[in-house]
């Protein structure tokens, strides 16, 4: 019988990277990762629906915080709305995560089948922002716009953060590309 030991949940997540990075993704199997943390494949799938979900799994909360932000914003434009949105998430992604964050966006960057859980991912935020938009008043097309434009910051935004010569904040890079994109609209 095996021993309960606290964070199961993130060793397995660590774990996984570890041995995708090792072996592949595609020859890595849900046996191997549980039994590298000393657990059975069943509390693995207490925890993770699959395999793939171990490098996604949290995207739920950073939703929820993004739809938390457009309605704890301050009365502004939809893209001020937005920006508040996405500059509350930050602390999701706290800078001593960045080295897990880099290996796993390049273990999603490497893998087609990741790639498309993560395009789909963003599309369900796209869908929330919207939708948190719109029940705050703003009108289409002006919500869907903000929304994909938000999405479009801050996935950007992570992609620089996690390049391996980024030093900049998230936040800082955010309100960056927050002020480039303002001033293309103008």
């Amino acid at each position: 019988m095996v021993r309960w030991e606290p964070d199961t949940r993130e060793r397995l997540r660590e774990a996984a990277l570890d041995l995708y990075t090792a072996k592949g993704y595609a020859d890595t199997t849900v046996a191997e990762i549980a039994a590298s943390v000393g657990v059975t494949e069943r509390t693995f799938f207490r925890h993770f629906a699959d395999k793939r979900e171990v490098l996604f799994n949290g995207s739920d909360v950073l939703q929820e915080q993004f739809v938390d932000g457009v309605a704890s914003a301050p009365a502004g434009t939809a893209f001020e709305i937005v920006m508040h949105a996405v500059l509350s998430a930050v602390t999701f992604f706290p800078e001593e995560r960045r080295p897990y964050s880099r290996r796993r966006q390049a273990m999603i960057v490497a893998n087609p089948e990741l790639m498309e859980r993560e395009l789909n991912k963003m599309a369900g935020l796209v869908a929330a922002l919207g939708a948190a938009l719109r029940e705050r008043g703003v009108v289409e097309p002006e919500a869907t716009l903000a929304a994909e434009s938000a999405v479009t910051v801050f996935r950007l935004a992570f992609e620089e953060w996690v390049a391996p010569s980024s030093t900049r904040t998230l936040a800082e890079i955010e309100q960056s590309l927050f002020a480039a994109l303002r001033s293309l609209a103008r």
